[in-house]
């Protein structure tokens, strides 16, 4: 059994968030069953960015990263705290560890700035929200990652980057797939609707 731990700041994006619930636990249910989510947040209650309102499962000061296979990551927005909250020496710490383990880690959307902020990004193909002046883009690249800003999804070592919400199932199933099989991940993206 994989257990994938789905890092949840204050002012994350539901929507990024549920992708990864939804495609891996569908993975338990109708795939091969291998995939468990575990929500961790960085407070016992948090609010998503627009104002929904959740209980992760477990708190971060009471988990390590050798307790997981995998890391999730969903975006959040400035306006909602999420970059406070992320980028607190703790959470950043966590992420190096899921790196110097060599575990699959995904992002979607602004969830790659983590990744970026912890350094676990330095010298590597990354992207990130490419709308807007492509100001997200700037900011990864000063935290030394090598932005590919047009491509939807980038795939660097074990980290899995994507550049807007449109690509949330996308990378789900691209962790999923990491995970299991290529076979498995097309069933459960078959069963879903998505082939």
């Amino acid at each position: 059994m994989s257990k994938i731990c789905l890092l949840l700041p204050n002012g994350f994006e539901a929507v990024e968030a549920s992708v990864f619930t939804d495609v891996l636990g569908w993975n338990l249910e109708e795939g091969d069953g291998t995939t468990e989510v575990i929500t961790v947040g960085t407070r016992e209650k948090l609010r998503c960015t627009w104002n929904f309102t959740v209980q992760p499962e477990r708190l971060l000061a009471d988990v390590s990263a050798s307790e997981f296979d995998a890391l999730a990551l969903p975006g959040g927005f400035e306006t909602a705290g999420f970059y406070e909250d992320a980028f607190r020496e703790d959470v950043l710490d966590f992420i190096r560890e899921f790196d110097r383990q060599g575990k699959w880690m995904a992002s979607i959307c602004v969830g790659a700035l983590l990744f970026g902020k912890s350094g676990v990004l330095e010298g590597r193909r990354a992207t990130t929200y490419n709308l807007n002046n492509r100001k997200r883009q700037l900011m990864l690249k000063e935290m030394g990652a090598l932005v590919v800003p047009d491509e939807r999804i980038v795939v660097d070592r074990n980290i899995i980057t994507s550049f807007n919400p449109s690509t949330a199932f996308d990378v789900a199933f691209m962790l999923l797939e990491k995970l299991t099989s290529t076979d498995n991940a097309n069933e459960v993206r078959r069963l879903m609707g998505f082939a």
